[in-house]
C-alpha cells in the first residue's frame, strides 16, 4: 500500500513538476516576445525634430520631445523625465551646430550624466550642412544653428534620422524608408514653390528683418538677405543700440514690413516699427512649431506659414507714411 502511495506521488510530482517547467516555459517566451515588440525608445531635443521623425517614424517608437513647443532651446534645464528618458534611450537626437550645446550646454551635460556616447547613442541631425557663421565668425562655437530654416537642409535632417532608425530597428528600415520618401517629396516640392516665390518680389523689397538673426540659411536658399535687432538669443536682447543701428539702417531701404517670431518678445521689434513707420506684418516661426492644432503645428507647416507670410509681407503695397497694410487687390485705381 505504501509502494502505491509512493507511486502516485511520484506520479504527481512529475506532473507538477511539468506544469512548472511548462509555466516557466511559456513565461520565458511571453517575456521574449514582449522584447521583441517593445517600440525603440527614441529621444529629441526640440519640437522641429520631434515632427520631422514622427513623420518618419510614425506609431513605431516611443518617442519624447526635451525642449517644451515655443520655448528657446538655446538655452534650457532638463527636468527629472527629461534626464529619465535620455538615460533610457535608444536613440537620441539633437541639432547640433551649437545650439543645444553652446550657452550653457544644457545637452552636453545631458548626455554625458547619462552615459550616452556620440555617434553610437546621439547624433546631430544637421550633419552634413553646409554651417554658415555668426557674422565675422568662421570658428567653431560660433556656428548658427537655424539650419533647418532652409527646407534643403531640413531634408537632410530627415535622411538622417531616417538613417538612424533604420539601422537600430532593422525590422521596420522598409517602413521608414517609405515614409521618408513621401516626406522628402512633400518638403522639396514646397521648396520649389517658395524660390518661385521670392524670384519675382522686387529686389529694392527683399529684405527679412526679425528680432533675432537667425534667418541666415533662409536667406541663402530664397534669396533674401535678413537684418535683425540682435544676432543670436542671449541676455543682450533689444538693447537700445541694437534697436538704433536697425532703425538707422532700415531708414536707407525700402523694406515694405517687419516680421516678429513666436518665441521672442515682440516689444523691440515694435519699437523699431514704430521708429520706422513700418509695420510688422506677421508673426513668424524660428526655434519651434506651434501647438497642436494652431497654424505652425508641424516642421512642414511652420515652414509653409513662414515662406507665405514673408512672401506675402515683401509683396504688398503700402500707403507712404501712415504704416497701413493694403494688399494689391484692395487698392482701386
Amino acid at each position: 500500500m505504501m509502494r502505491k502511495w509512493e507511486a502516485v506521488l511520484g506520479s504527481l510530482g512529475i506532473l507538477i513538476a511539468l506544469f512548472i517547467f511548462g509555466a516557466c516555459s511559456i513565461n520565458s517566451k511571453d517575456k521574449d516576445k514582449v522584447a521583441s515588440n517593445e517600440k525603440l525608445k527614441v529621444v529629441v531635443t526640440n519640437s522641429i525634430l520631434a515632427d520631422i521623425t514622427e513623420n518618419i517614424a510614425k506609431d513605431k517608437i516611443d518617442l519624447h520631445s526635451i525642449v517644451p513647443i515655443g520655448k528657446d532651446p538655446h538655452e534650457y534645464e532638463p527636468l527629472p523625465e527629461d534626464v529619465q528618458k535620455t538615460s533610457k534611450a535608444d536613440l537620441i537626437f539633437y541639432n547640433g551646430v551649437n545650439l543645444e550645446t553652446g550657452g550653457n550646454a544644457w545637452f552636453t551635460k545631458l548626455v554625458k550624466n547619462a552615459n550616452k556616447e556620440e555617434n553610437k547613442d546621439y547624433f546631430a541631425a544637421s550633419d552634413g550642412i553646409d554651417v554658415i557663421y555668426l557674422e565675422g565668425q568662421s570658428e567653431k562655437g560660433k556656428e548658427d544653428p537655424h539650419a533647418w530654416l532652409n527646407l534643403e537642409n531640413g531634408i537632410i535632417y530627415a535622411k538622417n534620422i531616417e538613417k538612424q532608425l533604420a539601422e537600430k530597428d532593422p525590422d521596420n528600415k522598409k517602413f521608414y524608408k517609405e515614409n521618408l520618401d513621401k516626406y522628402i517629396e512633400k518638403l522639396d516640392s514646397l521648396d520649389k514653390e517658395a524660390k518661385s516665390k521670392f524670384a519675382s518680389i522686387p529686389n529694392d523689397k527683399k529684405m527679412i528683418v526679425t528680432s533675432e538673426g537667425c534667418f541666415k540659411y533662409f536667406s541663402k536658399a530664397y534669396n533674401v538677405p535678413s537684418a535683425y535687432i540682435w544676432e543670436i538669443n542671449t541676455e543682450e536682447e533689444g538693447t537700445p543700440d541694437q534697436i538704433k543701428h536697425l532703425v538707422e539702417k532700415l531708414r536707407t531701404t525700402k523694406v515694405p514690413s517687419l516680421f516678429v517670431e513666436s518665441s521672442v518678445d515682440d516689444r523691440p521689434m515694435k519699437t523699431v516699427s514704430k521708429d520706422t513707420n513700418i509695420p510688422i506684418y506677421s508673426t513668424i516661426f524660428t526655434d519651434s512649431i506651434a501647438e497642436k492644432g494652431q497654424d505652425g503645428d508641424s516642421y512642414y507647416a511652420m515652414m509653409k506659414w513662414n515662406l507665405d507670410k514673408i512672401a506675402e509681407g515683401l509683396s504688398n503695397l503700402f500707403t507712404s507714411n501712415s504704416g497701413i497694410i493694403k494688399k494689391k487687390k484692395e487698392i482701386k485705381k
